[in-house]
């Protein structure tokens, strides 16, 4: 098996760079117009087969609105958007077919993505402008609307040096997909369910140098709902977020869970300036989830103006799976290693908001150290084991600086303060 894999990686890599060597195709040769008018699926469509027929190899976009529905791409593609080049996704849902899609944690039906590939190794998109489909179609649920971008089971994925606006609906969602990296990303969305970045049962991804402002949560972080996603065991992993700015203006900065059966571990926040409606950072799960979180760092963070830095609720969160994890204790999310470091807060409301985790599986191990800035209540936990708090020097609060139920640890007093 392991030679097997050692010989597709290789064939990958080899038909990659028999890519990169080849002129890009135009999409103007193939019909498309950018007039914003014409709809130019097809000829972008045909384009993209082409480039797949020639074994990959990039596709070129000039200057333009393109008007068009749902694109497909293959295998060592490169999607290369010129600095004005604008796709714009049609308003018509006929032009999104109906597949299956993971959503809101379990599969079912969804309209396909305005821009899609399924188990394609080595896939970029890179520059110019993605605008999603206006409403209705980002309200839509049953089926699921189009998101932007959809990767699913994708490896060696590269979304780079492009802008996106939506409204209500997931900008970019990426699906058991392995080493994958988004950078120098400006995405914009509205309203409820308007998620920026949802990394969904991914192994080995890189967040860096993004601007996500969002009316969601700006990135999430998911491995599915229920007992199914749980046996299915495909966890978000190796995640490194760094140098990037987000924002929501109803949810979460950072979002992790509530759809988590399958487990999120590994995680690290670094150098961010962060800021959300209701948590900066969010940990959130409820009974029927199971699954696990562990190993989830942060260091270097600027949190602006939000209710919390960090907010947990392992109780009641999210919507209850069609087939809920069971036991009295196994239906809990186990949570264990969450650390943060050097992190200046600015006008929160409460430092950590971390009382809702459930008595009968508490969360072990959580650290802060070297926390500064100012914040009106300070940090209020419930039900945790290895707690470690030192150097918390922040000032404007009222009330005691910790206040704990069934806490065990060190620093659970003023001498955190030291």
């Amino acid at each position: 098996m392991k030679k097997l894999i050692a010989l597709v990686t290789a064939l990958n890599f080899a038909a990659a760079v028999l890519a990169a060597d080849k002129v890009p195709l135009n999409v103007r040769d193939f019909g498309a117009k950018g007039d914003g008018v014409t709809k130019d699926t097809v000829a972008l469509q045909k384009a993209l087969d082409t480039c797949a027929e020639n074994v990959g190899g990039t596709v070129l976009v000039p200057e333009g609105v393109y008007l068009t529905g749902s694109l497909i791409l293959h295998a060592n593609t490169t999607l290369q958007l010129a600095t004005r080049a604008n796709l714009l996704g049609s308003p018509d849902i006929a032009d999104y077919p109906v597949v299956n899609v993971r959503w809101e944690g379990e599969f079912r039906d969804g309209h396909r993505a305005l821009i899609s590939a399924n188990d394609a190794a080595n896939v970029t998109i890179t520059g110019g402008a993605i605008f999603g489909p206006p409403l209705p179609l980002g309200k839509l649920r049953s089926p699921r609307g189009p998101v932007l971008i959809e990767l699913t089971g994708c490896t060696n994925a590269v979304l780079e040096n492009f802008t996106t606006q939506y409204q209500q609906l997931w900008s970019i969602h990426l699906l058991f997909c392995k080493d994958r990296t988004a950078r120098n990303l400006t995405i914009r969305t509205v309203n409820a369910n308007g998620d920026g970045l949802d990394v969904d049962s991914c192994d080995g991804v890189t967040i860096e140098r993004c601007d996500i402002n969002t009316g969601d949560d700006a990135i999430a972080l998911k491995s599915g709902r229920g007992l199914a996603a749980q046996q299915l065991a495909r966890p978000t992993q190796n995640v490194v977020i760094r140098d990037c700015r987000l924002q929501s203006s109803i949810y979460a900065a950072l979002g992790l869970g509530t759809e988590m059966s399958g487990g999120i571990r590994n995680v690290k926040i670094q150098n961010c300036v962060i800021s959300g409606r209701q948590n900066a950072i969010f940990i959130k799960s409820r009974d029927g989830r199971g699954g696990f979180m562990e190993n989830i760092s942060g260091e270097n963070i600027t949190v602006l103006k939000s209710p919390t830095f960090i907010g947990i609720d392992l109780e009641k969160k999210g919507i209850q799976a069609t087939d809920p994890v069971p036991g009295d204790v196994e239906k809990w999310a186990r949570v264990q290693n969450i650390s943060f470091k050097n992190v200046r807060v600015q006008e929160v409301a409460e430092l950590v908001a971390g009382k809702n985790i459930p008595a009968a599986r508490p969360l072990d191990g959580f650290t802060l150290t070297d926390i500064s800035g100012t914040c009106a209540r300070a940090i209020s936990l419930a039900n945790m084991t290895n707690v470690k708090l030192s150097g918390i020097h922040v000032t404007g609060f009222a009330g005691p600086l910790i206040t704990t139920e069934n806490v065990k640890g060190i620093g659970l007093d003023d001498s955190a303060a030291k």
